[in-house]
């Protein structure tokens, strides 16, 4: 038989009393309607421009990564191009970083030096 372990963390304690549901033969009739959940805060997923980088691949990751259409993909990268830096998509965080690490992984696949990067919206969007 096993005994407990001598130093076993304690039972948190809370501080504040939760009041009971209200109820009415055994079903919940209070509702938590009145609450309001925000959605989460929405990220950039930026592609930065480098001599390297073929715009192919670009285009190609694009369309395979963020689900861009031919023409839309081929506009974003001629943006990139062209200004420095540019949005490949605005996601959720968890789900823009997952885009961003597939792309960062499938150019070194590829031996580009493909910067990618987040930024919180500054536009302050909400999914």
């Amino acid at each position: 038989m096993v005994s407990p372990a001598p130093h076993a963390p304690a039972t948190p304690q809370y501080h504040q009393r939760v009041a009971a549901p209200k109820t009415a033969d055994g079903v919940q009739i209070e509702s938590r309607a009145d609450e309001k959940v925000e959605n989460p805060r929405l990220w950039r997923v930026l592609l930065h421009n480098d001599d390297f980088t073929t715009q192919e691949f670009v285009v190609w990751v694009l369309e395979t990564v963020f689900n861009l259409p031919s023409a839309e993909a081929y506009a974003v990268m001629m943006h990139v191009h062209q200004a420095g830096v540019g949005v490949a998509g605005l996601f959720t965080r968890d789900v823009a970083e997952t885009k961003a690490k597939a792309t960062q992984q499938l150019a070194e696949q590829h031996e580009f030096p493909l910067l990618v990067t987040l930024e919180p919206d500054p536009e302050g969007g909400r999914a």
